[in-house]
């Protein structure tokens, strides 16, 4: 009887760790889902302010038609989810680029592009 208590034992032990092991790897890849959520979220929000400056008139402090002179407003270009720099804006479309805090699956940090028109979004995740 002894023996055949020790087997259960170890058996439990055993299998704890694989639902230790299984839930830990659920949990980075919800962090590494909800990060490029996150990411293409800002980006997004940024592309939104971007499309405001261009569409509002010069004397209001806007754009006047085109994307020159927009920046990525203080305390916006990094947040918890990454950081965001934009290339020099000219005229009818924008690139706005993400590196976020986690790591994707190729283990490089996770990156993203926003390109801007004045009537589009698109969000492109680069390394998935």
């Amino acid at each position: 009887m002894g023996q055949q208590q020790l087997l259960l034992i170890v058996l439990g032990v055993i299998v704890v760790g694989i639902a230790v092991v299984v839930g830990i790897n659920l949990f980075n890849a919800n962090a590494i889902a909800s990060n490029k959520d996150a990411v293409a979220s800002d980006l997004t929000n940024l592309g939104a302010m971007a499309q405001q400056y261009y569409k509002k008139p010069a004397s209001m402090g806007g754009g006047a038609n085109k994307f020159d002179g927009w920046l990525i407003p203080t305390g916006l270009d990094s947040t918890a989810n990454g950081t965001y720099s934009c290339a020099s804006p000219a005229g009818q479309s924008i690139t706005i680029s993400a590196i976020g805090t986690e790591n994707g699956a190729n283990g490089s940090k996770i990156t993203a592009h926003a390109t801007v028109t004045p009537t589009n979004i698109s969000v492109t995740m680069d390394n998935q």
